[in-house]
This record gives structure tokens, C-alpha cells and sequence, in this order.
């Protein structure tokens, strides 16, 4: 599997039908830290993560993310909804093939705004930016094997469930599910026409 190791451009806002995604910023520092700190959100995320989360906890996230897009390692985007408060409700990251932590690809959102598709919006918006615009062959995705609405994502991109590892979340040791998304079979998916019902 080919490795990508070329530096990003800037990271660029993006928008979905209902979505804006935008560079993350210091000004999202108070809206992340008001939203991110829930259990439901932490507890299938990388145990790197300090918990509990710590009140300069986004203020130091947000300048590392800054480090790292000035650098060109990885995108860190704002989600915000296009017909809401401009303000953050999410985040979702992107960062190329190491060859090594088959991961290249995160994402959370608010609980109060689960359930209603934002997030695989989210996700296939920046997807579709990995493939059409960088050029990428493929993304390395994984989840917590008990984050089922996760899962559920990446099946709806297509993606194929490549196995099992073992990995370390907040909420403790567990198996994380490692997924593979080719650029042809996206590409092919987003091609097919739509079915609908006869009638």
C-alpha cells in the first residue's frame, strides 16, 4: 500500500449542502471546549486524549492543530452548520497514508446534533476532497468496534472492513475496527445512478 508522505496545502474551507467546514482557529476555542467534553463523545476516542478534559484543553488542542496545518501534516476543519449559529459543532481531521497506523481520517460531533446524517456529510465531503482534489489512492478509517454509528458511516461509504486490532480508547483497552476506502470504488459509487422506488 502506497505511503503518502507529501506535505498539505493550506487547509481550505469546504462546504457540503447543509455544512461549512472551516479551518480550525483560535476563535473556536470557547464552542469546542463548551461541546467536546462529553463522555459520549471521548469514550471511543484515542486514550491520548486527557481526561478528565482539562479547562485550557482546546486552547492547546487548537494551537497544536495550527502547528500542525502550518506544517502540512494534517487538516483540522470546524464543522458549522450553514443555516445554524456560526460557531463550531464539531471537528473533523484528515492526514495522510504513514504506512504505519492505517488512520486517516476523525471526526466527532455534538450529541445534539447526532442523528441527522451531519456527520457522513461531513465525512464524505472531505473524503471527496482527498480523492478529487489531493489525489489520494485511498484513506486508511477506523472506529471503536463498539461505536456502532461509526461503523455505520463507513459503510455508507463504501468502505471495505478490513480487521481488528487492538487498541487503547479513553474508556479503556478494547478492539478498534481498521476500514479501507479506494479511491475507484468511491469514484464508482458516487457514479452509480440513484435507485428509486417504481411508482
Amino acid at each position: 500500500m502506497m505511503t503518502i508522505l507529501i506535505p498539505l496545502l493550506p487547509t481550505p474551507v469546504l462546504e457540503s449542502p447543509r455544512l461549512i467546514l472551516r479551518p480550525l482557529a483560535p476563535a473556536d476555542g470557547p464552542a469546542l471546549q463548551r461541546r467536546f467534553p462529553r463522555w459520549e463523545i471521548v469514550r471511543h476516542l484515542n486514550s491520548r486524549i486527557p481526561w478528565p478534559y482539562p479547562s485550557d484543553g482546546a486552547a492547546r488542542f487548537i494551537a497544536l492543530a495550527e502547528e500542525e496545518m502550518a506544517r502540512g501534516e494534517k487538516h483540522h476543519w470546524s464543522i458549522r452548520l450553514k443555516d445554524g449559529p456560526d460557531e463550531l459543532i464539531g471537528c473533523i481531521d484528515l492526514w495522510p497514508d504513514d504506512g504505519k497506523s492505517r488512520d486517516m481520517r476523525g471526526f466527532w460531533l455534538d450529541p445534539e446534533f447526532q442523528g441527522r446524517g451531519l456527520t457522513t456529510e461531513a465525512a464524505g465531503r472531505v473524503t471527496d476532497y482527498a480523492f478529487t482534489d489531493l489525489g489520494w489512492p485511498h484513506l486508511w478509517v477506523s472506529n471503536a468496534e463498539a461505536n456502532l454509528a461509526s461503523a455505520r458511516i463507513k459503510e455508507k461509504q463504501g468502505a471495505r472492513l478490513v480487521g481488528f486490532e487492538p487498541f487503547r480508547f479513553v474508556e479503556g483497552e478494547s478492539r478498534r475496527m481498521v476500514w479501507l476506502i479506494e479511491r475507484e470504488a468511491w469514484s464508482a459509487r458516487r457514479a452509480a445512478p440513484t435507485s428509486r422506488p417504481a411508482g
